[in-house]
């Protein structure tokens, strides 16, 4: 089978790295000729990240599309990541159904909330129901998670599965290292993005810890930041390659969210990272993060201060019951979300099986 995967991304973005490029090993074994095309280039993604997005360039991204959009007849299949063309009608869709072509389409945000509850009257107006109309006519529609599943029945998609976001346990190995001798160190992992709209809201929160407790934090993924967090902040660059180390010399990983439709799509991937490393977590009482982290077993709830706070104070002062609570959450990814448990099931569903 010759499959065509139109992805968001390139394997620098998470979402596309995590929904379809640490795939594509697994898919190439059971028989699927994968071919690759991605919306975004590294470039954009750079400036992304860096907090400084380059507008100019959307055009050729488009044109880029629209060329591909072209080939997809040689193909058996074509799989989306989230649409063929942000912000416009789905009109590429339609035309995939109309023609026959059958394509999947994969969902690991609430991206209809980019249009349904957009501030722009225009955007919100005219394509309100976008994401439901792409979901309705694909073949499945593949969910990170039921609030994101019950989207797309309620909009009528023929076959919707829940896969959640997995990681790959060849790669996340719980470090054996001591923590004895140093402080207690606070993680948290993301971009910019999701720094600015996510952990500056607990700035408060984590600048009371550094009075209370002994200990540093580490924010991986951001190299510099604006706003003061305190003096025992610790700015960590973020590779592929070192994500898992880095993850790895934490004490406890940390997942602020806030209480809206939109976090309620999220697929609690850094939590997921965090126990795949053997750490406990301290998540918002959001969505999947609810599932994931079990209050007092995975870890800790926290959406106050205090109650983030009373969790911190456990944790120092019991690591043995902290380092419990890691391995019942490595002992849940192994269970439930690594790719070796979901990759058969994907290939198998691809092929239509």
């Amino acid at each position: 089978m010759k499959l065509l995967f139109l992805t968001k991304y390139t394997a620098l973005g998470a979402s596309s790295r995590m929904r379809t490029f640490q795939y594509l090993r697994h898919y190439e074994a059971a028989g699927i000729d994968c071919t690759v095309s991605s919306f975004f280039n590294d470039a954009y993604l750079h400036n992304l990240y860096g907090g400084k997005p380059s507008r100019w360039s959307l055009f050729n991204f488009y044109m880029k599309r629209f060329l591909v959009f072209f080939t997809v007849f040689k193909y058996d299949k074509v799989y989306i990541e989230k649409e063929i063309f942000p912000y416009s009608p789905p009109f590429a869709e339609w035309l995939l159904f109309l023609s026959g072509k059958d394509y999947l389409v994969d969902y690991d945000d609430a991206i209809f909330h980019n249009y349904d509850r957009n501030s722009n009257f225009f955007i919100r107006t005219f394509l309100e129901n976008k994401i439901d109309i792409v979901m309705k006519h694909a073949e499945v529609v593949i969910a990170g998670n039921s609030y994101l599943a019950k989207r797309a029945e309620k909009a009528g998609a023929k076959k919707v599965i829940i896969v959640p976001t997995v990681v790959d346990l060849e790669r996340y190995v719980p470090s054996a290292e001591s923590t004895k001798g140093r402080k207690f160190i606070i993680g948290w992992i993301g971009t910019k993005t999701t720094f600015e709209k996510h952990l500056l809201s607990i700035k408060d929160w984590l600048l009371k810890a550094q009075d209370l407790f002994d200990l540093e934090i580490h924010i991986i993924g951001i190299t510099e930041n604006d706003v003061f967090l305190g003096d025992h902040v610790k700015y960590v660059p973020w590779t592929a390659e070192t994500e898992v180390e880095a993850i790895c010399k934490i004490d406890v990983g940390i997942m602020p969210l806030r209480h809206s439709p939109w976090e309620e799509g999220k697929c609690a991937y850094k939590i997921i990272q965090y126990m795949a490393c053997g750490k406990p977590v301290i998540a918002s009482n959001v969505g999947v993060n609810a599932e994931m982290c079990l209050n007092g077993d995975t870890g800790f709830l926290a959406d106050t201060e205090e109650e983030f706070l009373e969790a911190l104070h456990f944790l120092i002062n019991n690591k043995m019951s902290g380092e419990n609570m890691g391995k019942k959450g490595r002992a849940l990814v192994e269970k439930s979300f690594n790719i070796e448990k979901t990759s058969k099931k994907m290939a198998e569903l691809i092929l239509g099986k």
